[in-house]
């Protein structure tokens, strides 16, 4: 079972970065697509970028494309996520996920096709 850790959030101003972790702490994510997603207040889990197990694809939303970049170092079971020129608009929860069945050919965006999640770290960005 494949438990996550986020860390990396904090309360920043409107253009700035961050780099958010998620590491495990009990199984390997080797084999597992990973992905990012976050909850705004008073809205929905959404998704926001997923890297396929070996790295060799990523899907991003489109809100975040070309200012959020996901990675992985699997020898080191962490994710990543750097997230550059913030906006207020990405206030919001952020949690780690890892996909429910190993080894797929994509990347899934849906929720519910991810059966691991972290405890979540908050990010503000004030304006």
């Amino acid at each position: 079972q494949v438990q996550l850790a986020e860390s990396g959030g904090g309360l920043v101003q409107t253009g700035d970065s961050l780099r958010l972790s998620c590491t495990t702490s009990v199984d390997s994510i080797v084999g597992r697509g990973m992905a990012w997603f976050r909850q705004p207040p008073e809205k929905e889990r959404e998704f926001v970028a997923g890297i396929k197990w070996n790295a060799a694809s990523t899907e991003s939303a489109v809100s975040v494309k070309g200012r959020f970049t996901i990675a992985r170092d699997n020898a080191k079971n962490t994710i990543y996520l750097q997230m550059n020129s913030l906006t207020p608009e990405d206030t919001a929860i952020y949690y780690c996920a890892a996909d429910r069945l190993p080894w797929r050919a994509v990347v899934p965006t849906a929720s519910a096709e991810y059966d691991r999640w972290g405890q979540g770290t908050q990010v503000t960005v004030s304006s």
